[in-house]
């Protein structure tokens, strides 16, 4: 039986799923064959995998309000809202390094779902080796419309959130084909996600990066971000019905999510942190079991 781990996206969001993370770690909870992380949820993987607790919520307080990280200063002077020089190699490397010895030597294999912008179509790039793979967590992340496109092979992408904001499915392989011909598909899976359980997405930032007209040669990247809120919330139905099944088990915000993906004030950081920690301490046995 082959456990796997996915993580939903959401920008600073995220801090909750690090509060799951850092209390699956502070119980020894590592054995999953894989792990799925999808925009900021790959970068919460990431330190997962190197075994790095509370290494997520920490960049996230520490670096909030420096401008080089998320800012519309670093939109205007690199063409990304996140500036990935300072969070993909200055923080990575210098100042709150990657334990890479330790990802590199782990057994648990990392994917990050990126969006081919040419298909209009999810990518499944494994994260085989730190600091080399890197620009895959950073084309995970790279939002439409405040985000330069990421060339990795000759291939352009963007959030993956566009295309598979919670690639369950593709870690259970339920999915026809994901491209991934050595992947042996997870029996069950354990679920983080970043919005809470009514929540109904609407589609105003996919609307502007439609009307930027900036995405006018990939029309099929146009058509994915066109269905984004429709497929977002036919993919939490199926989530549901995996639940019912038992072949998942979720672990979600108890109470609508007031923090912004770009938030930058710290109580509600910290706030939605010690939620997830509560949420994962309350599920702790539940998930013992589960994974047993």
């Amino acid at each position: 039986m082959q456990s796997t781990l996915v993580l939903e996206g959401g920008g600073y969001r995220s801090v909750f799923t690090a509060g799951v993370l850092d209390v699956l770690m502070e119980h020894g909870i590592y054995d999953f064959a894989s792990v799925w992380g999808v925009s900021a949820g790959a970068l919460s993987a990431a330190s997962f995998v190197s075994k790095q607790i509370g290494r997520t919520i920490r960049i996230m307080l520490a670096f909030r309000d420096d401008r080089r990280l998320m800012s519309f200063y670093s939109l205007a002077t690199t063409g990304n809202l996140t500036g990935g020089e300072f969070l993909y190699h200055t923080v990575q490397d210098e100042l709150d390094p990657c334990d890479i010895e330790t990802f590199n030597n782990s057994k648990t294999r990392m994917f990050a779902v990126a969006s081919d912008v040419v298909f209009g179509a999810p990518r499944y790039l494994e994260v085989k080796h730190l600091p080399e793979d890197v620009e895959k967590i950073r084309a995970s992340s790279s939002l439409p419309l405040v985000s330069n496109m990421v060339d990795i092979d000759g291939h352009r992408y963007l959030d993956g959130g566009t295309t598979d904001s919670v690639p369950v499915e593709a870690a259970l392989g339920l999915n026809e084909d994901i491209g991934l011909e050595d992947y042996e598909p997870a029996n069950k899976a354990v679920v983080v996600l970043t919005q809470h359980r009514e929540y109904v997405k609407g589609n105003s930032l996919e609307r502007m990066a439609r009307m930027s007209r900036r995405y006018d040669e990939y029309p099929l990247f146009l058509e994915a971000l066109a269905t984004r809120a429709d497929r977002y919330m036919a993919q939490r139905e199926r989530i549901w019905e995996l639940e019912r099944e038992g072949r998942i088990l979720v672990i979600a915000p108890p109470e609508p999510v007031t923090v912004a993906t770009n938030e930058h004030a710290g109580e509600p950081l910290l706030s939605l942190y010690i939620s997830g920690r509560r949420e994962a301490e309350r599920l702790i046995g539940k998930i013992q079991d589960f994974l047993a």
